[in-house]
């Protein structure tokens, strides 16, 4: 088997035995990249030298007994809103066409102590505003399964490149569902963690109060392991929350027995694809029949969530993108006249058209007027759909439900009708609102052979029941992964010899 075609936690387990070097690991990626990436445009960064120099310094730590960890070793991709000291990060936008931070994320710190290596940065939509990764200044990302079809949005480029085997897993930012949707439409499993879990320190801001920073791998025992890695309480962060224990792969034990499972009506109604109903129904019969109990109710507030979300998104954004006005670094207007042109001309030309409407919109619910009606509204709405979460989740421990109404739209579709767009992330926004924990793992495929996602959203700090639920169901389904351009199933008997159980 390739090198590339492992688990993050099989390559690991390869490195560790010295049957594989953390420098050929990291040549294999590389090599996929050259091979892949001018298709599908994952990346806006390959970091070809100093990606094999850190794994030449990781492989002498392994060989000196320094590195004992599980992946060690491991090449991993970073999404481009993730500050990286010294190496570009744009956000995919012409305005920070040429920004290298002068430090790195505590995420990436903590990929860097692990001994995992970064192989470079992924593309995005810009400022992670789109559901697509077509708004990005660097073109837009191709899905794997089929290039006529986008990755989702607005991790885009780092699902695509799990996916298509150009890195092992990959580090993402969700703000309404930007890591579970694209997982979904790529057919990878992506977990957003509960709100302050991982450090939002070196995280480039689009929505303060609905970041977070979360894995995505290939299954469900490598998100686990690379939460484990990246979460952790910062001091940098005032959002950042001490947890008494940041265990998460103890939750892996194919054991659905007792789980308390609801499926929201909500979920189901108009505009659902019937395709991605059937596949989402048949992963909770799969459930079901492990020991779980399975039961529909009524969420409520379902229809608020998509406005709600995008008043204080929009609102969250023309506050935190100010800061870019050509004074201090990227991309400043060749010509101006004073300093207020320069402001106006900097950022007209260096903010895409997505980014312009989002910021309009959160300034114009911010302003005189304006702020009671839309703004304040949309945060008493918000604490409505946590409290319809509290209540749910006292008699559920997990919440079960597609991750997106359809399957990976075409290219071109959702950019025509930008509402379309923010309707499709109907499924995943509430957590963001709730500060959730959720899970997107596959769950089957359309006629069309694109992936269907399936969604577990959890209580706050409630990882492990949600990890347990999805490892439950992903031991019965089998490995789901696109190899060499064809979908790879392996059996849980398969698996267990690989040692993954």
């Amino acid at each position: 088997m390739e090198l590339m075609e492992l688990t993050a936690a099989e390559l690991g387990k390869k490195i560790q035995a010295r049957e594989v070097t953390a420098v050929e690991a990291a040549e294999a990626a590389l090599k996929q990249i050259k091979e892949r990436d001018k298709e599908l445009n994952c990346f806006v960064t390959v970091d070809e030298e100093g990606a094999l120099r850190r794994a030449a310094r990781v492989q002498e730590k392994i060989e000196k007994g320094e590195l004992t960890g599980p992946l060690a070793g491991v090449p991993i991709a970073v999404k481009d809103n993730i500050c990286t000291e010294g190496l570009r990060t744009t956000c995919a936008s012409k305005i920070l066409y040429n920004f290298e931070p002068p430090y790195s994320a505590e995420a990436a710190l903590r990929l860097e102590a692990a001994g995992m290596v970064m192989i470079g940065k992924t593309n995005m939509d810009e400022f992670a505003m789109g559901s697509t990764t077509e708004t990005s200044y660097f073109g837009p990302t191709r899905n794997p399964w089929n290039t006529e079809h986008v990755p989702g949005g607005s991790s885009g480029g780092s699902c695509a490149a799990v996916a298509a085997g150009e890195c092992s897993c990959a580090l993402g930012s969700d703000t309404g569902g930007s890591i579970r949707q694209p997982s979904s439409f790529c057919g990878v499993t992506g977990l957003k963690p509960t709100y302050g879990t991982v450090s939002r320190y070196g995280l480039i801001a689009y929505g303060s109060s609905l970041d977070q920073i979360g894995p995505i791998a290939r299954d469900v025992t490598d998100c686990a392991m690379l939460l484990e890695i990246i979460a952790s309480h910062d001091k940098k962060d005032s959002t950042s929350i001490q947890r008494e224990s940041y265990d998460f792969t103890s939750a892996l034990q194919n054991n659905a027995k007792g789980l308390r499972i609801g499926i929201p009506r909500d979920y189901f109604g108009e505009g659902l694809d019937p395709e991605v109903a059937s596949a989402v129904r048949k992963a909770a019969s799969v459930l079901k029949e492990q020991g779980a109990v399975v039961e529909e109710f009524d969420l409520s507030l379902v229809d608020y969530a998509i406005p709600a979300y995008y008043v204080i998104a929009a609102a969250e954004a023309s506050s935190n993108l100010a800061r870019f006005d050509g004074v201090k670094y990227g991309y400043r207007a060749e010509e101006y006249e004073g300093l207020h042109n320069m402001y106006k001309k900097s950022r007209s030309e260096g903010f895409g058209a997505e980014v312009k409407r989002r910021i309009m919109l959160g300034s114009f619910v911010l302003s005189s007027g304006y702020y009671d009606a839309y703004y304040l509204k949309a945060l008493r709405t918000k604490a409505l759909i946590r409290q319809a979460f509290d209540r749910a989740f006292e008699k559920y421990d997990v919440i079960l439900g597609p991750a997106a109404p359809t399957t990976a739209p075409r290219l071109g579709e959702s950019l025509s009708d930008p509402l379309k767009m923010y309707l499709g992330d109907i499924y995943t926004i509430s957590a963001n609102l709730a500060g959730l924990p959720g899970i997107c793992l596959p769950c089957g495929k359309d006629r069309k052979g694109l992936p269907v996602g399936l969604q577990l959203l959890g209580d706050c700090f409630q990882e492990k029941k949600i990890l347990q639920a999805a490892y439950a169901y992903e031991c019965v389904r089998g490995e789901f992964t696109l190899a060499g351009g064809v979908c790879s199933t392996r059996t849980e008997t398969e698996m267990e010899r690989s040692g993954r159980e």
